[in-house]
């Protein structure tokens, strides 16, 4: 099993981002108190206790200039969501967590994922996980009592179609990570299509991260990254996915350049509801 590589040091927007903005899609890691699953894909870059992913973090955000931020439970610890409650506790009001549970998750075990300031829960369709699309329809009204939603990591272009109509009927909203992961790049298929509808109507929303999963160049990306924001600019956030695990080939991006190249194609009252009011309608209302 190897390990992840660590993130690069951080550094300065060219663009800087609006006053309040978040970072919306960020992992943690921890240390010996926080065990690692045994069918994790991968282990952390080594070196580091939890106490040091932290204050690499607070690097992070204070060089993003990002004064909030939400961390996504990684699947390397499974279920067991004490390194994101953790992280969540230790920065206080500055962060909301996103956490795992398996299908057939009770109402109570939703419940406590809540009052650990876990604003959703995350179904990951592209690495595996314990939670199936079925397992999620069926939580989605618990997750609804609790003010809770829905996080989803799926290939738009083999999954969108599917459960295009079962979104509409969520009692909750959806997020999609990573401008929905899909392998055609192009703008203008019917997946995207589909996606751009569900943002328009309201019923999803779709985080702007990560294009350098989706393309070795960030220009290659721009141009469905716009056309998501031109379906509805209030339904799009971003996030740096630091500290970029399971590269899977990828290059270790830097977060600032991936802040700029949204920079480059958005104007800044775009910025303005990507990357502050619509986080903060979503996660802090």
């Amino acid at each position: 099993m190897d390990n992840a590589q660590p993130p690069c040091p951080p550094n300065r927007p060219a663009t800087p981002l609006p006053t309040g903005a978040w970072d919306a899609h960020v992992h943690m890691l921890g240390g010996p108190q926080h065990p690692l699953s045994p069918n994790r894909a991968q282990n952390p870059a080594p070196g580091h206790d939890f106490d040091d992913w932290l204050a690499l973090f607070d690097a992070h955000l204070d060089a993003l200039g990002c004064a909030r931020t939400l961390i996504v439970h990684s699947i390397l610890y499974g279920t067991d969501n004490a390194v994101t409650r953790d992280a969540v506790a230790a920065l206080g009001g500055r962060a909301k967590g996103v956490g795992l549970l398996p299908d057939g998750a009770t109402h109570a075990q939703v419940r406590a994922l809540g009052q650990d300031n876990m604003v959703a829960v995350r179904l990951n369709y592209v690495h595996g996980g314990v939670l199936t699309w079925d397992g999620a329809k069926a939580m989605a009204p618990a997750l609804a009592d609790q003010g809770m939603h829905i996080q989803m990591l799926l290939h738009a272009d083999q999954h969108i179609a599917q459960i295009a109509d079962d979104v509409r009927a969520l009692p909750v909203p959806l997020v999609i990570d990573h401008c929905g992961w899909p392998m055609d790049l192009t703008p203008d298929t019917p997946a995207i299509d589909t996606l751009c509808s569900l943002l328009a109507e309201g019923h999803a929303y779709i985080k702007l991260s990560a294009p350098y999963r989706l393309a070795a160049d960030i220009a290659g990306v721009q141009p469905l990254m716009r056309r998501l924001i031109d379906a509805n600019p209030d339904a799009c956030l971003w996030g740096s996915d630091w500290p970029h695990l399971m590269l899977n080939g990828a290059g270790m991006p830097r977060a600032a350049a991936l802040a700029d190249g949204l920079s480059a194609i958005t104007t800044a009252a775009e910025r303005q509801k990507i990357h502050v009011d619509t986080p903060n309608r979503l996660f802090a209302p």
